[in-house]
């Protein structure tokens, strides 16, 4: 009789195996992008907030003082904005094991931001107290030095990155970047993943001195520039810092130097300068009859912007939608008080157009 065959597989047999494991597993990954990008529009990485809003200014709040408690965070306002202009919008963030959670996650829902993929961290949420006035005077106190959202890291990035691989577009920032040095990394491999895969990435510089130096913001803004389909920023104040000028056009042309795609630059109350290489052009900004706080509303005109752009408008489309949500939203109390309907939004903006520079 001959001998009995092996039946263990020779190399050939190994090979092909692995070749179809391996194809295998780029189909589930292909699969995995494919759905996210289906589900989303616009992911939102970074913080949210338990907001106290006094009724008083902080200096004369006495024992009695009244205050109202809402929910806000420069990720969860961006995203609420992103959700009102239409986009599919998820939020990427970490909430802690408090009782807070449950209504902040609760008020995301309302707004229309899908939370299923936040993560939890067996710490509390951070939180701040808020006291502002029609006049636009504002003054904070915040509470967040190791809490949750400070925890956020590569490591949940990993855990995002079927996410992150098909998403339309990534909203990201400053803020989120100056929580600690492991948020800084995960906001930079969350943007290397979306650009990286085609999405779109819109970073918003929002440089805070209280929580980060000039050296660090400016060491994370070179990273994250060049792979930045439009880079927010205002001027006088984050320009000063991290591009040194007070002049919006200087700014907006070092911004593109550092690699930023396109650039929006808030220039105070009365109007925006985009800029995507082509032509630079102000965007007036409508304004309110009825202002009572202006907290949010750059990260209105981010979101907004932001999802306009997902959904196929130009540039100068997109911002002139976002300028007009942000003019909106100063009628509400806080960072979620006012978030405009798209509709009021296109009407407002249908107003007029920017000029050019």
């Amino acid at each position: 009789m001959p001998p009995a065959a092996d039946a263990r597989p020779d190399a050939a047999d190994g090979a092909r195996d692995a070749g179809r494991t391996g194809e295998a597993r780029d189909a589930r990954a292909a699969r995995d992008a494919r759905d996210a990008r289906d589900a989303y529009d616009v992911l939102v990485l970074g913080e949210v907030l338990v907001e106290i809003h006094s009724d008083a200014p902080l200096r004369e709040a006495v024992d009695g003082t009244t205050a109202r408690i809402s929910y806000s965070g420069d990720a969860l306002n961006a995203a609420a904005a992103a959700a009102a202009a239409g986009a599919r919008t998820a939020l990427l963030a970490v909430v802690g094991d408090d009782e807070s959670s449950v209504p902040l996650l609760r008020r995301a829902v309302e707004l229309g931001v899908d939370v299923s993929h936040v993560r939890r961290a067996p710490r509390p949420n951070g939180a701040y107290l808020l006291a502002a006035d029609a006049e636009g005077d504002r003054a904070f106190v915040y509470w967040r030095a190791g809490s949750a959202g400070s925890t956020l890291s590569p490591a949940d990035v990993e855990a995002w990155r079927p996410l992150l691989a098909g998403a339309g577009s990534l909203i990201t920032s400053g803020i989120t970047g100056a929580l600690s040095p492991g948020a800084r990394e995960a906001v930079v491999a969350a943007a290397r993943t979306v650009h990286g895969s085609g999405g779109h990435v819109t970073y918003d510089a929002n440089h805070r001195p209280r929580l980060t130096g000039r050296g660090e913001a400016r060491a994370l803004l070179a990273r994250i520039a060049p792979l930045t389909g439009l880079l927010k920023t205002s001027c006088p104040a984050d320009a000063l810092a991290l591009v040194d000028t007070a002049d919006p056009v200087v700014a907006a042309a070092r911004y593109r130097a550092l690699g930023a795609r396109a650039v929006a630059v808030t220039t105070g109350a009365d109007r925006v300068l985009s800029h995507d290489g082509t032509r630079a052009r102000y965007h007036p900004v409508p304004v309110d009859p009825a202002p009572v706080d202006a907290t949010g509303a750059g990260d209105c005109f981010t979101g907004t912007a932001t999802a306009r752009l997902a959904l196929g408008d130009t540039l100068g489309d997109a911002v002139a939608y976002g300028v007009a949500a942000a003019s909106l939203s100063v009628a509400g109390r806080g960072g979620t008080g006012r978030v405009p309907a798209f509709a009021e939004t296109a009407a407002l903006a249908r107003r007029g157009p920017g000029g050019p520079v």
